[in-house]
């Protein structure tokens, strides 16, 4: 009989490498996929709202007391130096408590942080937990309209009075703008038909999407300017990419840091703010369109607005600038305490303030605050006043303040939509739908009921079905699913949702295929005389390539999902591709390696010459 000894050298030589590779990288997902043992839990953070006048909060006892009270049971309160640190025992209650102080202590500051629960060495290798979807964190769905009719209105209007201030600086006397149904147009009488050129080549530089359409009437040359079908398909592009840019910063200004904002549809969007229990702010803050613009007073002639404080005053209808170029914004006091905006502009906002304010030192300039809102016939209309009129004592650069705020949270909040950024369109929230915290977790409870049960028929079939390769298989389900768990705590921007956990059923369905083709093609070679060894070499070889394409012509339909898909469609995409590739490496390479290693040493035990 044979020694299998130096039978075994050539093979341990070619597959040592490649198993300490999958090792490691079995490991490194393992690791990545602990913290979801330990999931993190909502805190109230107590303290006092900003710039309150007198200490507010209560002790920490009399704070635990009350909620006790209110039957809002605490498992334990901490108090760290201003802040007071609330964890209740059933963390789901936490926007009911936060009400609650709020209405107990109207001047306190309370918000839901959520604390990590993992040991400190897998926060310092900065590990978390899978960050869950809306369905099973509980949070707010908002979907959003934008007007881009009125935005087109809004900016042929805009376009329209820059025309009018063009022709004056530039001293066209004999062309006249005037607005039409669907735009405007500037009309040159027959002894200024040259001058109409540079004041459409510099009307154009402005708006590129505008199209110029050039008449003859009579002795009169007129020029129409409207969007043309491909300027206004251009302009839709670009008001939607801006909006969604503006509303992802406002909602990172809010601290909220796993939205999912994202385009549906032609003029609709949706955002998801998993774990936010009072949507309140966040409404507010969204759903906001307003804009600031600075002007140049008008003593004859000009667009009258209406003052915040009362009367009307006219003013250059071509803001200096607009909040478009400003950089930040923070809330400050004056001297006498008063509320106000401190403003960093950026270089081209600096150059224009510099120029006028040192060409108009001792006059004054209007802040105009300007906001879309739906009238009582349901129609969007665009309201503008001036909040501020001051006087210019200085030359001044890219950093001056806005006076004479109405209240510290209309300063708090006019700050946050200058860092932000301004909408250009108006929004409309046309769908809002508010998921608590208790219907997540019993979402999470029942779909993982669904993932144990399926997993344990799975595991319970191919043991008794394959035998000895059935442990073989069951070990690389278990390490598939961790895999993926750790995979998805690992990448970034992926969210686990209700649909997710249907992907994680259908992944261990899928991997559990990739064995039975792999081991019924083992079956098939031993009937054909193969040794086991031999036999496992062929049935992974052959195998393979049918595992491959059904499993890329999976993908195809996963990325194809995720591509067009939003919400629950785009979270099922991403757990069916990313279970994929885990089911691949554990079912294809894991699986092989554990089976060879197996074989091979029941042949050493038994002394067979397994390649024989």
């Amino acid at each position: 009989m044979l020694s299998v000894k130096k039978e075994q050298k050539p093979f341990m030589a070619k597959f040592k490498l490649s198993y300490i590779a999958m090792l490691i990288v079995l490991i490194l997902l393992a690791i990545s996929a602990l913290p979801n043992l330990y999931p993190n839990k909502s805190w109230l953070h107590v303290s006092n709202a900003p710039h309150s006048e007198a200490q507010v909060v209560p002790s920490t006892k009399a704070l635990v007391t009350f909620l006790n009270n209110q039957g809002l049971d605490v498992e334990q309160g901490l108090d760290k130096q201003s802040t007071i640190n609330i964890l209740l025992n059933e963390p789901t209650k936490s926007a009911q408590a936060q009400a609650a102080i709020k209405a107990q202590y109207p001047n306190t500051q309370v918000k839901i942080v959520e604390h990590a629960t993992s040991p400190p060495w897998l926060q310092n290798f900065g590990l978390s937990p899978i960050k869950l979807g809306l369905d099973l964190n509980g949070g707010v769905l908002f979907v959003l309209d934008v007007d881009l009719d009125k935005a087109v209105d809004e900016q042929l209007v805009n376009a329209y009075q820059q025309a009018k201030s063009i022709i004056v600086k530039q001293k066209a006397h004999g062309l006249k703008a005037q607005q039409t149904e669907h735009g405007f147009e500037i009309n040159a009488l027959p002894n200024a038909t040259e001058k109409l050129t540079p004041v459409i080549d510099e009307l154009q530089s402005r708006f590129a999407n505008l199209a110029v359409t050039t008449t003859n009437n009579g002795n009169v040359k007129n020029a129409k300017f409207s969007y043309s079908e491909q300027g206004r398909s251009n302009f839709d592009k670009e008001v939607m990419s801006q909006t969604l840019t503006t509303l992802r910063s406002r909602i990172e200004e809010l601290g909220i840091t796993e939205a999912v904002t994202q385009r549906q549809g032609k003029q609709r969007i949706r955002i998801e703010l998993p774990g936010v229990q009072d949507p309140t702010e966040a409404k507010r803050i969204i759903g906001a369109t307003a804009s600031l613009g600075f002007y140049q007073l008008k003593e004859i002639g000009g667009k009258t607005f209406n003052i915040q404080s009362g009367g009307t005053i006219n003013l250059d209808p071509v803001p200096i600038f607009t909040g478009d170029h400003i950089n930040n914004a923070n809330i400050g006091r004056d001297d006498w305490g008063k509320p106000l905006v401190q403003l960093s502009l950026d270089g081209q906002g600096g150059d224009a303030m510099s120029a006028f304010s040192k060409a108009n030192i001792g006059k004054p300039m209007a802040t105009v605050y300007s906001e879309y809102s739906q009238n009582a016939s349901g129609e969007t209309v665009k309201k503008s006043e001036v909040i501020n009129v001051a006087n210019i004592a200085q030359h001044l650069s890219s950093r001056f303040s806005i006076t004479n705020m109405k209240s510290q949270q209309a300063a708090a909040d006019l700050a946050l939509l200058l860092r932000a950024g301004s909408l250009t369109a108006p929004v409309t929230i046309v769908h809002e739908q508010t998921i608590g915290p208790s219907l997540g977790q019993e979402n999470i409870t029942n779909g993982l009921a669904a993932l144990t049960l399926g997993m344990g028929i799975t595991l319970a079939f191919m043991a008794l079905w394959y035998r000895r390769l059935g442990l073989i298989a069951n070990v690389a389900l278990l390490l598939n699913l961790t895999s993926l768990v750790g995979l998805m705590s690992l990448l970034p921007g992926v969210v686990l949702t209700l649909p997710g956990i249907a992907g994680l059923v259908l992944t261990i369905g899928m991997a559990v295929d990739t064995n039975v083709i792999i081991f019924e093609r083992i079956k098939e070679e031993r009937r054909r005389g193969r040794t086991p060894y031999q036999a496992i070499q062929e049935g992974y070889k052959q195998a393979a390539n049918t595992i491959f394409d059904a499993n890329i012509t999976t993908m195809i339909t996963a990325l194809i999902l995720y591509g067009i898909g939003y919400g629950p469609v785009k979270g099922f995409a991403i757990t069916l591709a990313l279970g994929l590739i885990t089911s691949v490496f554990t079912g294809v390479y894991v699986s092989k390696v554990l089976s060879q290693t197996l074989y091979l040493k029941l042949a050493k035990k038994a002394g067979v010459n397994v390649h024989a």
